[in-house]
């Protein structure tokens, strides 16, 4: 076997590169080693990581790699040959490891009771932080390759990280109740939260994670149209309040009765409302029961627009549910018109009646303040 005087390594292109196994094992004292920068040379011997020399060229003797020399028992003097196994380790920061959720997490939305399909991206980066130890554990990653690569180490590691990472965002939306279109602000929380889990996991091979990075949450787009529904007719019951919201599906549903193909206009409604020859009836029953809805129909009497209960007129609470029949009115702070104490928009304008909590005494201040009453912060728009 030929002694080899000349040991290098110059790297490849794309930096991709984690380990080198040098195709040699025989060398002599006085062997020359050059090491580049950004590198560690590491000789091992029966699979354990003995000397290691950083960048810069190095004469092999018995003062530089002692822990060989103890080990093999070289003797002094002269070109004596030894046998070893020779690594160069990349010690450079690798920053652009990408990660994600293959397969989605399937929870319901704290918020819209919708069962979304969540999915998280990122990217993190690493360093070799103990290099005896790295590949001590990781040696028989090395097999008969030549050349290591991060992603062959990487995948490794893969079912952990993403196991993690979908445990901690699980955790805080059905525990801490946050919808996943409002976990925005929770992407840094959780990217240090999943630094500080995977960290141990990667520090028992050799390895440091320099930083850990959730770029994105997201759902199918599916998804999120489901929510824009719901949030759509949230906006419904707010703006035009929930007896007014009820007339209008009722409408709803004698257009959608009386559009039937295949039918007249009175026996299509029927079909919505009751077959055959009660069809008439049931527009009848439809229309008392939209102005039975409606307080101002009834001068005699006020239906609860909670149970429907039919109390007499002047009542302020039903005589069913308990629930309060009056509510009082008042006055929309843009357009002037009486509106009711409880809605959250103008009917008439469509202006927030809501109050609003000031950002630095957390006073309630009526609607439209431009500034706090009481501390004189700038309102939120």
């Amino acid at each position: 076997m030929a002694i080899i005087d000349v040991i290098k390594f110059n790297g490849i292109a794309n930096r991709n590169w984690l380990v080198y196994r040098y195709p040699g094992e025989s060398f002599v004292f006085g062997t020359q080693l050059i090491v580049g920068e950004g590198q560690i040379a590491v000789f091992v011997k029966g699979g354990k990581a003995l000397d290691y020399f950083s960048a810069g060229t190095h004469t092999l003797n018995a003062k530089n790699i002692p822990i060989l020399q103890g080990l093999i028992n070289i003797p002094f003097g002269g070109r004596t040959p030894f046998t070893a196994e020779v690594f160069f380790i990349n010690k450079t920061v690798k920053l652009d490891i990408l990660w994600g959720t293959s397969d989605p997490i399937s929870l319901i939305d704290p918020k819209y009771a919708v069962r979304l399909r969540v999915r998280a991206f990122g990217q993190f980066g690493i360093r070799i932080s103990d290099y005896r130890v790295f590949l001590t554990e990781l040696i028989g990653a090395v097999g008969d390759d030549q050349i290591v690569k991060y992603d062959t180490v990487i995948s490794y590691f893969k079912g952990v990280t993403v196991t993690k990472v979908k445990t901690i965002i699980a955790n805080i939306i059905i525990n801490q109740k946050i919808s996943v279109l409002e976990i925005a602000p929770k992407l840094e929380e959780i990217s240090e939260s999943s630094q500080r889990s995977l960290s141990d996991e990667f520090e028992r091979f050799g390895i440091e994670i320099v930083n850990f990075y959730l770029s994105s949450i997201n759902f199918p787009d599916e998804d999120f149209e489901t929510i824009n529904r719901l949030l759509g007719e949230k906006a419904a019951f707010d703006i035009i309040g929930d007896n007014r919201y009820t007339v209008k599906r009722k409408f709803d549903v004698m257009e959608t009765a009386a559009s039937n193909e295949g039918a007249g206009s009175i026996a299509a409604a029927g079909m919505g409302l009751g077959f055959g020859a009660g069809a008439g009836t049931a527009m009848g029953n439809l229309f008392g029961n939209m102005s039975a809805n409606d307080v101002h129909a009834h001068p005699k009497g006020q239906p609860c627009k909670k149970c429907g209960e039919m109390n007499e007129a002047g009542a302020k609470f039903c005589s069913n549910c308990g629930d309060k029949l009056i509510i009082a009115q008042i006055e929309c702070y843009s357009c002037k018109t009486m509106v009711d104490e409880n809605v959250k928009f103008c009917s008439n304008c469509g202006s927030s009646m809501m109050k609003k909590i000031c950002p630095g005494c957390h006073k309630e201040n009526k609607p439209g303040t431009k500034f706090c009453a009481d501390c004189g912060t700038k309102q939120e728009e």
